[in-house]
């Protein structure tokens, strides 16, 4: 998860049961990164946890969209912005370009990736192995909670600490697509 901006005040860490709304966010959101966007987004997936039927998550959406390039950067920014959402253009971590929803809107992460990069399938290989594997959800949300407890104001100590657990179940779920043949399937948006 990238940094926080130091002006944005800390947000309580909550942990909500599945709910089928977030499907129905996922999907107004994408229709307008969709509009926005037009071909430049290759695919649009509904990543994270709240796109993981029957998991409990934090109740903020994650929108993948890959592209083929980051440059011009602009050519992406410039209508993303005209949908509603807002670069962070100090994101930390260079893999992706990150936008958040404006200020009072419903939280979400808009996480963009080159399309085929090795972070682009991680999420989407999480996201159908967990999907798969309902059996996985009770050891991962009880981390969840149990860390939402631990660190409620600290975004950054709870994403890293479920660093150990995230490794082990991508592993199997490299094993799992090893033995499958797993490809990503076609685009959620």
């Amino acid at each position: 998860m990238p940094a926080r901006p130091s002006a944005e005040p800390p947000r309580l860490i909550t942990i909500s049961d599945w709910s089928p709304d977030w499907a129905a966010q996922f999907a107004i959101k994408a229709g307008a990164i969709r509009q926005a966007l037009g071909a430049l987004a290759l695919r649009i997936d509904h990543i994270g946890s709240t796109s993981i039927q029957g998991l409990a998550a934090k109740p903020i959406i994650d929108i993948q969209v890959s592209v083929a390039d980051f440059e011009p950067i602009e050519a992406v920014v410039e209508p993303m912005t005209a949908a509603g959402f807002v670069w962070r253009s100090a994101n930390p971590e260079l893999t992706k370009r990150y936008f958040r929803e404006l200020p009072g809107e419903a939280r979400t992460q808009v996480h963009v990736r080159r399309l085929g990069s090795w972070n682009e399938q991680w999420a989407l290989l999480f996201r159908d192995y967990m999907r798969g594997h309902s059996d996985e959800h009770s050891a991962y949300v009880a981390l969840k909670r149990r860390l939402a407890e631990r660190f409620p104001n600290d975004g950054a100590a709870y994403t890293d600490a479920k660093a150990d657990h995230l490794w082990a179940v991508i592993q199997r779920a490299d094993e799992w697509a090893s033995k499958t043949g797993w490809r990503p399937g076609p685009s959620d948006g």
